[in-house]
C-alpha cells in the first residue's frame, strides 16, 4: 500500500509529494520542479537514496 502526502519541498520550497510506501518500510519524497528525491527507512530514518541539487555537502 502506498499513501501520498503533498508537501512542500524541502530545497526549493515548491509543492512536492510525499509517498509511504508500506510493504517496503520506505518514504521517498521529490520534487518535479527542482528534482529533489530523498528516500528513507521509516523504520530506521536511514537514509537510503538522496539527490538534492544546489545543496552541497560539507567537507
Amino acid at each position: 500500500m502506498q499513501v501520498i502526502q503533498a508537501i512542500r519541498c524541502p530545497n526549493c520550497g515548491s509543492p512536492a509529494e510525499r509517498f509511504h510506501i508500506h510493504p517496503d518500510q520506505l518514504t521517498r519524497t521529490q520534487c518535479g520542479e527542482c528534482d529533489y528525491l530523498m528516500i528513507t527507512c521509516s523504520k530506521t530514518g536511514k537514509v537510503i537514496e538522496a539527490y538534492a541539487p544546489g545543496i552541497y555537502a560539507r567537507r
